[in-house]
């Protein structure tokens, strides 16, 4: 059996649930300073850790997109006196865990570890994050690796969509640019340059980090200080500036030839700590989030069979807001769903949802709260999540409260101020029947 199905098999017998009445968060601090929060569980002798440092690929210099994913790919390609097979052998032999990732806004990392294992995972964490090789061999395969990535979203019309319409909401902004890189920047990334990147951004005033399973707080107080005390104090490179997403009202057509257009959409949105998000949440729940019981679903789908899927979403990033959305549809068909699309936008912002319509939502919402809570790695990047949005260690106790005391009034407040049809970008990729770009499309 290979290491990742022996993890996989661990993650499904090991790293069961919590009931949510069980989840109680403590804040740990080490003598050192480190704060982790922990939800201590005795009854499997694993350890899941997320840890996450603010600022992500928007932090990039322009020419040098991709590089916080081309670090966060080869940093655990070998660090210390461990060369890249070294490393991962090690990891394998020992069902540990490893992995980093970058996002717009952050740069992150997960451990999964039997506990008796914890203290060379946490060196193997430790060596990672301070001593990465970044030695020719897998740097050159995972350039090539990314660079044949790139390629393909090329071609692919999902990820064509997302890129334009990332583009018209932020043409003057490092929101806009690709977080994977392009095939000229991917190229010019150095060594040099993923060194500075580590030494630059992976800092202890940046670093948040939650914890589950098998450990006590003084005991993970001391991996604390042994596994980040050699990262510096403090962060030099700045924060992504405020913006608001601009290219209202667009409508872009990439031409490709293929049989189903795929349509991208949406347009200004809530930030995580508006007032109003909560509400925003439910009154999208009810018009595209929540799949077959959504509005336009029922719209698009159910009655008139013109696509499989329709839906939207709140997509909060920390310096703008956004609500999105997307469905695929026959050539022939595209315009028929935008316009069903952006009347059932308009009649949510004009008429809000009904009281029935947020019963339901609030009740789906609060009763599926428990199923986050699957594995003990859901539950510290739940951990991480809280601290970054500065929700409060309480959260997951009021969390729920917060859904429930959302008001009909409340509701339609929030959807008059998120909806507006009329400002909705709308980017196509296929060769629709009909319809026509009142926009060039950005440059990618």
């Amino acid at each position: 059996m290979t290491f990742r199905l022996i993890l996989s098999a661990l993650v499904l017998v090991l790293g069961a649930a919590l009931p949510v009445q069980a989840v109680e968060v403590q804040r740990v601090i080490s003598p050192g300073g480190i704060e982790a929060w922990l939800v201590e569980d005795h009854s499997n002798p694993v350890i899941a850790m997320d840890l996450s440092f603010r600022g992500g690929s928007a932090l990039n210099p322009a020419g040098l997109e991709g590089l916080a994913n081309m670090t966060a790919s080869l940093i655990d390609e070998g660090a210390g006196d461990l060369d890249s097979q070294g490393f991962q052998g090690v990891l394998e032999d020992n069902s540990i865990g490893l992995s980093f990732s970058a996002g717009q806004d952050s740069f992150g990392g997960e451990v999964f570890t039997l506990s008796e294992n914890r203290a060379l995972a946490f060196k193997l964490l430790r060596l990672a994050l301070t001593q990465a090789r970044f030695d020719p061999e897998p740097v050159e395969r995972i350039r090539a690796q990314i660079q044949a990535g790139i390629e393909r979203s090329a071609e692919n019309p999902d990820a064509i969509a997302g890129r334009t319409l990332r583009g018209l909401f932020f043409p003057d902004h490092p929101y806009g640019r690709p977080g994977d890189g392009t095939a000229e920047s991917v190229a010019a990334i150095t060594v040099a340059d993923m060194r500075g990147f580590i030494a630059r951004r992976l800092a202890r005033d940046t670093l948040v980090i939650g914890v589950v399973g098998d450990i006590a707080p003084q005991d993970l107080a001391k991996l604390l200080d042994e596994t980040f005390s050699d990262l510096p104090a403090v962060a030099q490179d700045g924060a992504v500036a405020e913006t608001l997403a601009q290219g209202m009202g667009a409508l872009v057509v990439v031409d490709k030839d293929v049989p189903q257009s795929v349509i991208a959409f949406g347009h200004a949105g809530l930030k995580r700590d508006d007032p109003d998000y909560y509400a925003a949440y439910a009154v999208n729940y009810v018009l595209g989030g929540g799949g077959f019981a959504s509005r336009l679903y029922e719209e698009v789908r159910e009655k008139r069979g013109l696509a499989y899927s329709v839906y939207s979403y709140l997509s909060p990033l920390d310096r703008a807001g956004l609500i999105l959305g997307g469905v695929a549809t026959q050539n022939g068909r595209v315009a028929t769903s935008l316009d069903l699309i952006r009347a059932e936008w308009a009649r949510m912002a004009e008429d809000g949802p009904s009281a029935e319509e947020l019963k339901n939502a609030k009740t789906y919402l609060t009763g599926s709260f428990p199923l986050r809570f699957s594995s003990s790695g859901r539950i510290s990047g739940m951990l991480v999540g809280m601290q970054f949005q500065n929700l409060g260690i309480d959260y997951l106790d009021r969390r729920n409260s917060l859904i429930e005391a959302i008001t009909l009034e409340d509701a339609k407040r929030a959807a008059k101020r998120l909806y507006d049809a009329d400002k909705l970008a709308v980017v196509i990729v296929g060769r629709p029947d009909g319809v026509v770009s009142n926009r060039k499309a950005p440059k990618s």
